[in-house]
């Protein structure tokens, strides 16, 4: 049940922890997860047919072009970088580089690189576990969002007009 001050902070998910520590904990698992789901998928690489192939380039693209979107995330925020949901005590809203065009790239890139990877190792369970973290991180992103709202009086109006994922997409 959701605290009064996280439905005045426009959320009903729950803290999971003082800065957000169980997100974080449930993200890892996932990523844990993926891993080892896909690990029989290794005896089928190389791809034997042209749907795999194709599967596996798809994959070698999303992989990159997610950890390249990460890397520009993590970059911009400098200092202001956390793992956890909850914004640093010292931090500053960070809206430049990326930033001005998604507000959550890390979550983003990171999406990009499980499912990139499930596509890679063409692993249907791979890809269940990428899908599932990519819900994980939606949710997670709300509830940073809530946080953010809390704490910097322009993160309101910068949500309005920035894509939460992909520019023009979500």
């Amino acid at each position: 049940m959701a605290t009064s001050a996280e439905r005045d902070a426009g959320t009903r998910l729950p803290a999971l922890g003082s800065r957000g520590q169980g997100w974080v904990a449930g993200q890892m698992l996932l990523i844990f997860l993926e891993g080892l789901v896909s690990y029989p998928s290794f005896d089928a690489l190389p791809p034997a047919s042209a749907a795999g192939w194709l599967s596996f380039g798809v994959g070698a693209a999303l992989f990159a072009v997610g950890g390249w979107v990460a890397y520009r995330g993590i970059d911009a925020l400098g200092p202001n970088l956390s793992a956890l949901p909850a914004p640093v005590a010292d931090g500053e809203l960070v809206v430049t580089g990326i930033y001005r065009r998604v507000r959550h790239p890390i979550y983003a890139g990171v999406t990009g690189v499980a499912l990139g990877w499930a596509f890679f190792v063409v692993s249907p369970a791979a890809l269940v576990v990428a899908l599932t973290l990519a819900g994980w991180l939606d949710l997670k992103s709300r509830r940073e969002e809530a946080w953010l709202v809390a704490r910097y009086p322009g993160y309101a109006a910068y949500r309005e007009g920035t894509a939460r994922f992909v520019p023009g997409l979500y």
